[in-house]
């Protein structure tokens, strides 16, 4: 089946990435670390987490689902380790007793091979759903939250990490991929940087022929609306959920799909499907349903699995609120989309 051929129910659900580890893998990962797991077993756990999530998304009913990142840790380190000139000296304290092993570029970097493409492969062997979602960290937030001993600036190690991103992005085009999120949290926290960093971006998807996402969160909108129409993705994934569905303005003008984050993760409380239809409504006012995409605001794995999953289901309920009324009037379905406008 081509791009052009896949239609998706108007207001596609789908899932930012990460999702909560079972329990028993975490405990298989310690035991592992301790030298009392063999690397093949924890393979084999690797795996069959991934069907479970998947199989959580599917049962709540999800239309694009992700395999969780079951298989990272944390967002760069997993692609430094696997990227050649990076270097860890150890953990870094990023808040309170929270620590992170922030990555040092020491030498030229350089594509080892593909990173995520096996992932790719076994999320669509075990997923029933038509599109899948694989996440990829961007260039501009692998060079912000890494050191960097080795390029004259941080732009022109963004611009080396763009062209890794670039060819793993088009070896999983060759595969058979349809739809890659671009991660890039980072991207609006130095506002004199954006010029440069968008530029970053757009040749890290140059060439690329697939849905291309670009999730950004928990930033200020006001830095990244003039860049709009300058990015070159499909889809801006947005958090709004977290900061009460403020600030829907800044999305006058634009002409991207949205993917609208309707789910707080920092929040233990579970949404009703009300207030998802309501939030949905509202958003609807600035982005048309043929424009739309719903989703949590950010990933999901520092939630408890049971409430990830109560999260996404009532989420789907909320949006057959509004799909119901939009097939009344006659929207029922939409394109999976390449392009980088949503006319």
């Amino acid at each position: 089946m081509g791009l052009k051929e896949i239609e998706l129910p108007v207001l596609p659900t789908t899932v930012i990435g990460s999702y909560p580890r079972p329990k028993w893998l975490r405990e298989i990962i310690k035991g592992y670390r301790r030298g009392r797991i063999k690397k093949e077993y924890l393979e084999e756990a690797f795996n069959d987490a991934v069907v479970v999530v998947v199989r959580d998304q599917e049962e709540a009913g999800i239309d694009i689902p992700s395999d969780g990142e079951q298989r990272r840790d944390e967002m760069v380190e997993y692609f430094a380790e696997r990227i050649g000139g990076f270097k860890f000296y150890g953990p870094v304290r990023v808040w309170g007793n929270n620590y992170f092993r922030k990555p040092a570029v020491v030498s030229r970097i350089s594509y080892r091979g593909p990173i995520v493409l096996n992932e790719y492969l076994f999320l669509r062997k075990v997923s029933k759903a038509k599109v899948v979602k694989v996440t990829i960290t961007g260039p501009y937030t692998m060079a912000d939250w890494s050191f960097n001993e080795y390029y004259k600036s941080k732009e022109e190690l963004a611009s080396e990490l763009a062209k890794i991103v670039n060819m793993e992005i088009k070896k999983l085009e060759e595969v058979g991929a349809l739809y890659v999120q671009v991660d890039e949290p980072a991207l609006t926290t130095h506002p004199d940087e954006m010029d440069w960093a968008v530029d970053i971006i757009n040749k890290a998807v140059k060439g690329v022929n697939i849905k291309v996402g670009l999730h950004v969160c928990y930033s200020d909108y006001r830095v990244l609306k003039p860049y709009f129409d300058e990015l070159k993705v499909s889809q801006l994934a947005l958090e709004f959920a977290n900061r009460g569905f403020r600030d829907l303005e800044i999305l006058k003008g634009l002409n991207k799909e949205l993917g609208f984050g309707v789910i707080d993760v920092h929040n233990l409380r579970i949404e009703t499907p009300d207030e998802v239809a309501k939030a949905i409504e509202k958003v609807m006012n600035y982005v048309r349903p043929e424009c739309l995409y719903i989703n949590p605001d950010c990933g999901l794995k520092l939630l408890p699995r049971s409430i990830a999953k109560e999260k996404l289901r009532v989420m789907v309920e909320g949006v057959k609120i509004v799909r119901k009324k939009l097939i009344n009037k006659g929207i029922e379905t939409i394109p999976l989309r390449t392009s980088t406008t949503c006319p």
